[in-house]
């Protein structure tokens, strides 16, 4: 079957990299219907206050998920697109590191509970999950199918563990359960998905225990890595923040509505880092090989971006009144929260893709520094957005903080030219020019 062409797209080039994204998106968007579905569900049975306790739990975790990672899953990527006779190394290395980094992270997320604690969220919800870090630790099974381009895998276990995970969760609602046991069932969903991981990577004629964990590649690893890892904490604190900072500043209630605006606006921000994770060894490729095609790549990769976030954000920003319909009557008043928070998007999907940009370069300090500023804006913005304006101020605190961030990069004399590419992009410049000059 022949793809169709786009303009300003080289068509063979395209169709390969179709075919590579194919099975991720595959896995993902069945993945998400499923997720949606069934956050809805849990949604209307727990209600707003109920969903803001779960919620707060769960956002602490999220808070130090870059630490229990490392900021490792493209490095390892790249690592076994570079040295694949080195794999079990890498993947021992990896793995040892993340499970080392998940049970540093227990204290560090007690110590995280004491300094700002989420009213009414129980630390003993907050304990179950802090154990997701460890068992994530599988997950470098997903980077190695990554990087074999054999995401029909990734996508099986996905798909799988998700109707499972599902499965679950509506039990629990029909047996009318209390709020703990769906803490433990967030917990499984992390637990199953790594067990997929685990015996999928074992019926492939490999297997884990010849894993090999190697000091001076780990120093390697973490000399690339530490800076991801402070910038995932950084992007963990504008991505979240405002949900833990609504609890606090306002109540449960507001913070368990806000989450149903977060859970839809933010359901879609996998495709971007779907879309980076199959191009990436091609944009290292044409970076060694020929740099106009690495600029034309680049150029090409802020254009799909723009031409994949705008119309959705267009579509959700009306379609919101009709979605919050499939919620209690109680989640109604967030519907046009939904419609500020959606532009979001526009800028995490830009953002995701100059980050590749940052990598290819070595420039991943920079990432840690852009994300830190859209953090402190997002924190400020918020802190004096949500005593008046409630969740409508922590919309619009996370869609400057985003826009702030990702447009970080005109400020520095080495990225400056990426900023103005992504203003071609979003502003169609780069569109018209492809239409007129064919």
């Amino acid at each position: 079957m022949r793809i169709p062409g786009i303009k300003g797209f080289d068509q063979q080039a395209f169709e390969k990299y179709f075919k590579n994204t194919g099975w991720l998106f595959i896995g993902r968007v069945g993945s998400l219907v499923i997720k949606m579905a069934v956050s809805i569900v849990v949604a209307n049975y727990l209600g707003r206050g109920n969903n803001g306790i779960l919620t707060g739990g769960i956002t602490y975790i999220y808070f130090f998920s870059a630490i229990a990672t490392l900021g490792l899953d493209q490095f390892i990527v790249k690592e076994l697109h570079v040295f694949p006779e080195n794999r079990d190394q890498i993947l021992g290395t990896s793995f040892w590191m993340k499970v080392i980094a998940g049970f540093l992270c227990v204290p560090l997320i007690y110590i995280g509970y004491l300094i700002y604690p989420a009213k009414a969220t129980p630390y003993s919800y907050v304990f179950i999950l802090s154990f997701t870090g460890v068992v994530q630790a599988f997950n470098v099974i997903d980077s190695y199918f990554q990087s074999q381009v054999r995401s029909k895998y990734i996508m099986q276990v996905q798909v799988i563990g998700n109707l499972v995970s599902a499965a679950i969760k509506v039990g629990l609602v029909y047996m009318h359960m209390s709020l703990v046991w769906f803490v433990y069932a967030y917990f499984f969903d992390i637990l199953l998905l790594s067990l997929g991981y685990f015996f999928t990577y074992q019926d492939k004629q490999r297997s884990v225990f010849t894993w090999q964990f190697q000091g001076s590649l780990a120093s390697k690893l973490l000399s690339y890595s530490w800076p991801l890892i402070i910038a995932g904490i950084m992007v963990s604190l504008y991505m979240k923040i405002d949900q833990i900072m609504l609890q606090n500043l306002v109540n449960v209630k507001e913070a368990g509505a806000y989450n149903t605006v977060a859970q839809l606006s933010e359901a879609w921000n996998f495709i971007p880092s779907v879309i980076v994770t199959s191009l990436f060894p091609a944009i290292l490729n044409a970076r060694r090989d020929d740099i106009n095609r690495y600029k034309k790549r680049i150029q090409n990769l802020y254009d799909l971006m723009v031409y994949l976030s705008l119309p959705a954000a267009l579509v959700i920003t009306f379609a919101s009144p009709l979605i919050y319909k499939l919620y209690k009557p109680e989640y109604a008043y967030a519907a046009p929260v939904l419609s500020v928070h959606i532009w979001s998007g526009v800028f995490v999907f830009l953002g995701v893709a100059s980050s590749q940009y940052l990598i290819a370069e070595n420039l991943n300090k920079l990432t840690f520094i852009r994300t830190g500023f859209g953090a402190v804006v997002n924190i400020v913005l918020n802190l004096m957005l949500i005593p008046k304006m409630g969740m409508m101020g922590a919309a619009i605190a996370t869609l400057v903080a985003y826009a702030s961030a990702t447009f970080f990069v005109l400020f520095i004399p080495a990225t400056y030219k990426q900023g103005l590419m992504m203003f071609r992009s979003l502003f169609l410049i780069s569109l018209f020019q492809k239409i007129f000059n064919r």
